[in-house]
């Protein structure tokens, strides 16, 4: 038995029509779903050139908050050291008032302690002269009323009140 598709007149057997037909049906099927999957294919090529656009936008953005976030950075180092400096001179100058105001306290102190002790030596000067006028006092009432008698003050009396013209006329 011979092949009939191998004769020389395909167009004569029905294998080579139907070959035609699935060919025709291909091309006229084909191109609708061609187009669907060309548009879909498009579509999905249109998404993720917008997902990469919109990444390569969101990269440029991220750079731009990293270099504005480094510049932050080092702006508040910046002012960490400042105000770090700015510390260590206020620890030094508050030291220095410290030790000043000490010295001062120590020189009031010092003034005070010497002042007590000049008021203490006064009163004790003031209560020994006192005690002395006391002494001499009692000692002169003593010699006074051992020495002296009545006959004696008459005399010293009249003394005196003979000596008041020339005192008055001395002060005049």
């Amino acid at each position: 038995m011979e092949y009939q598709a191998l004769n020389l007149t395909p167009w004569l057997h029905g294998s080579f029509w139907v070959a035609v037909a699935v060919v025709i049906f291909a091309f006229l099927a084909g191109r609708p779903i061609v187009a669907a999957i060309t548009g879909m294919l498009d579509a999905r090529t249109k998404a993720v050139q917008a997902a990469l656009d919109e990444a390569a936008q969101l990269k440029v953005e991220a750079e731009v908050i990293l270099a504005q976030a480094k510049a932050a950075q080092a702006q508040a180092l910046i002012d960490a050291q400042a105000i770090l400096e700015s510390a260590h001179e206020s620890a030094e100058r508050l030291a220095a008032e410290l030790a000043t105001s000490a010295k001062n306290a120590a020189k009031w102190r010092e003034r005070m302690a010497l002042e007590r002790i000049a008021a203490a030596e006064a009163a004790a000067v003031h209560d020994v002269r006192a005690a002395a006028i006391d002494i001499a006092t009692a000692a002169s009432s003593a010699l006074l009323r051992d020495n002296f008698d009545a006959k004696a003050d008459a005399a010293i009396l009249d003394q005196a009140i003979l000596g008041v013209p020339a005192a008055l006329r001395q002060t005049l």
